[in-house]
């Protein structure tokens, strides 16, 4: 059964944000609009930090993709890849090291995040790219507004949370909290635990694939869009023509399912419902600048 949702991908933001008085006057005095803004500076630190085994890693961006794979052990490494964006080949280089990534870390507790340049940005933009590794066992919260966020292997709680952009999550064994505006969400369990989770999106598809012999208990609405359930067999304790509720193998963890535009897929394999046109969207590329609000 499927019925199709609507399906829109979102198209980068540009919003007028901060610079330097420098960089505005040179963007003014012989620069044309903000598609001629093809050169770009880059460069990439990478910092590692201990952590305890049950710690927290926060990885909070504004322009670009995180990704973060969970790992043995007990560091966190963070690889971020700075890149600015100008008209000019100067423009790009001067803006390059005033983009700012503030770090905390303690025993417990780790935090990147890049922060906005203050001023205003004429002609130019930025975007960072983190990829990230993390103790399987700890509690990750990341986040971007204009990016994908893309999560594998963890066993500890997940928060992923994009405005423009997909969630994809793979081999996740504990519980995972996905909330997007425009983009899909995809979700495949290597097993679902005891703990609950939740899975959002506005504009876009719910993917969601678990283990044939998984104990869950699955609630899904949508408003634009249908379900399409294969290779699962589900007890369906409620079904209506915007809602479904199924008991897998009996029940279990609660797996909480909502979009607004878009499908919902049940199945035993992320790529089974995931060709175009049923909403399924891929978190999309980070390239060409960005520029931001002001704060």
């Amino acid at each position: 059964m499927l019925i199709h949702g609507l399906r829109r991908r979102s198209g980068r933001s540009f919003a007028m944000g901060p610079a330097t008085a420098v960089l505005a006057a040179l963007v003014l005095s012989g620069c044309g609009p903000m598609g001629s803004m093809g050169l770009r500076a880059s460069e990439t630190w990478t910092h590692t930090y201990p952590l305890n085994e049950n710690g927290e890693v926060t990885i909070a961006n504004i322009n670009g993709r995180v990704e973060v794979e969970g790992v043995e052990g007990s560091t966190v490494e963070v690889q971020a890849e700075k890149i600015a964006y100008g008209a000019t080949d100067q423009i790009a280089r001067d803006l390059l090291p005033k983009i700012p990534i503030e770090e905390r870390a303690t025993p417990d507790f780790v935090s990147v995040e890049t922060r906005r340049i203050s001023g205003f940005l004429i002609g130019a933009g930025y975007s960072v790219r983190y990829k990230v590794k993390v103790p399987k066992t700890a509690t990750l919260r990341a986040s971007t507004v204009n990016g994908g966020v893309l999560v594998n292997a963890m066993d500890g709680r997940v928060i992923a949370r994009t405005t423009n952009g997909g969630i994809r999550a793979t081999a996740i064994t504990g519980s995972i909290e996905a909330r997007c505006v425009n983009g899909g969400v995809r979700v495949q369990f290597a097993s679902t635990g005891t703990a609950p989770s939740e899975l959002r999106t506005v504009n876009g598809g719910v993917r969601i694939a678990l283990p044939q012999r998984a104990k869950a208990t699955v609630s899904a609405s949508w408003v634009n869009g249908g379900i399409n359930v294969s290779g699962l067999q589900f007890e369906v304790t409620d079904q209506a023509r915007r809602r479904f509720e199924g008991r897998l193998n009996g029940g279990g963890a609660t797996i909480e399912v909502a979009t607004v535009n878009g499908g919902v897929a049940l199945g035993n394999a992320l790529d089974a419902s995931a060709s175009e046109g049923k909403g399924w969207d891929e978190p999309p590329p980070d390239e060409g600048p960005v520029l931001h609000e002001r704060r």
